[in-house]
């Protein structure tokens, strides 16, 4: 249900007691073996670094030499002079290794550079050179791995953006370590399992009630996507607040929803049990102090997005809440520039923890989940869901789960593995819309 994502430091602990020769033959060995398997009998490069990641590196050379490989073995010691990668037909690349932080010194830099511009593929060991692996920061240059073979587990830095840009297709090889408690993890498929469905004794109330907040006239088509994925997400009753105006739209729009003035939605909240405050509600003053109200003022579950997020202020409640900010929506909550938010996704995650107190789901590649005291969660996407609507979709599933009765986080979490699974189910290819990817949200949350 949840695979660990591990640190440096989580990985030191990991080896801890551990023989590092040992470690370090089996790594390389790894390392050689999907050389052969990958690139058959082309002629290798490895550039090694001063520390047990260059270690690895090595065995991997003299075990590729043993298979009759022609070897080229590039030291990035000593500094201050040019490098000769040759004419390789794969380059492996290890530089650095998961302890590195901070940007390359200037000769590091610029042989991370020359690997780069070799156009051939390139191979990491354990992280791609320039990634910090326990934050998938990447301060300067950073090696472009076509794939990656990470030792014992994944990284925190193989799957949260940038980091997760570099390393290509990731080859996760036991080399003899056990299993450690670790801070961050992936969801699987499996915690959809954890999504109550309807039984026998449910009313259309109690299989899940959702009030869907939003629809000004212009933005109808967020409201109404939102709505459709709550039903499809198998919700038992959904109804939709919005400004008069939009009402005769969503009439047509939405078939099954219940539809309520916005200036009624205290007494739509009655019936609800769990509200998605935002999509397409339009940014007044009006609208900020009504999602204001609504947080204080209510015991609902909430899920918090889009136009309800802006200028959003740290509000007082109990009741499980869930902002799904985008980076250019955390930046303005913030007070940062949104290209800070994608340089540094699990800060400005943590960040958003500390200032509202509540869930926070990150949006992006590499969703992040994060909550006060729990472990993060970073959820896969699918390069499908980046357009238009995909949002709103998500915001109608966590506010689905939420009636279900889910625990914030977990609701969150398992909104967003349906989300990208949707996605990847759809059979289009090319030209998803969102509302492709509510249609596929029954089968995936039935498998």
């Amino acid at each position: 249900m949840f695979e660990p994502l591990y640190t440096a430091d989580e990985m030191r602990a990991a080896e801890a007691g551990h023989d590092v020769a040992e470690l370090m033959e089996r790594a390389g060995r790894e390392v050689a073996e999907y050389v052969l398997e990958e690139y058959g009998d082309e002629s290798v490069t490895i550039v090694c670094g001063p520390g047990n990641n260059g270690g690895d590196g090595r065995v991997a050379a003299r075990v590729l030499r043993e298979a009759d490989l022609d070897v080229r073995v590039v030291e990035s010691k000593p500094e201050g002079e040019d490098k000769n990668l040759g004419s390789p037909g794969v380059i492996v690349d290890a530089l650095f290794g998961t302890g590195f932080t901070g940007e390359p010194r200037p000769d590091a830099a610029r042989l991370i550079e020359q690997i780069n511009a070799a156009d051939v593929d390139v191979v990491s060991v354990d992280v791609p050179s320039g990634v910090d692996a326990s934050t998938g920061e990447v301060a300067g240059v950073a090696v472009e791995a076509v794939a990656t073979i990470a030792f014992h587990g994944d990284k925190v830095g193989l799957v949260v953006t940038p980091g997760a840009f570099h390393a290509g297709e990731v080859e996760i090889v036991d080399i003899g370590l056990e299993e450690q408690e670790t801070e961050h993890a992936r969801p699987t498929r499996e915690l959809l399992e954890l999504v109550p469905h309807r039984s026998h004794r449910d009313t259309k109330y109690t299989a899940g009630s959702v009030l869907v907040v939003g629809g000004a006239p212009g933005y109808t088509g967020a409201a109404c996507l939102s709505a459709r994925a709550a039903f499809r997400a198998d919700a038992g009753y959904v109804a939709v607040a919005a400004p008069r105006a939009s009402l005769p739209v969503l009439e047509t729009q939405l078939l099954e929803a219940v539809k309520r003035p916005l200036d009624d939605v205290w007494g739509a909240v009655e019936r609800a049990r769990a509200l998605a405050l935002g999509p397409g509600l339009g940014r007044s003053e009006e609208t900020k102090t009504l999602v204001h109200r609504l947080l204080e003022e209510t015991d609902r579950p909430a899920v918090v997005d889009a136009d309800a997020l802006w200028e959003l202020e740290p509000f007082t409640r109990d009741a499980p809440t869930v902002l799904t900010p985008h980076s250019g929506e955390l930046g303005r909550l913030l007070d940062v520039d949104a290209a800070w938010i994608d340089a540094h996704r699990l800060e400005a995650a943590h960040r958003a923890v500390e200032r509202f107190g509540c869930v926070v789901l990150l949006k992006g590649e590499g969703t992040i989940v994060a909550a006060p005291g729990e472990q993060v969660l970073v959820c896969e996407g699918f390069p499908s869901l980046a357009t238009a609507g995909t949002g709103d979709v998500l915001t109608g599933i966590v506010g689905s789960f939420l009636a279900k009765g889910m625990d914030a986080r977990l609701a969150a979490a398992a909104a967003a593995v349906a989300h990208a699974e949707a996605a990847a189910e759809a059979p289009q290819e090319a030209g998803l819309v969102a509302s492709d990817v509510v249609e596929m949200l029954p089968y995936v949350l039935a498998a």
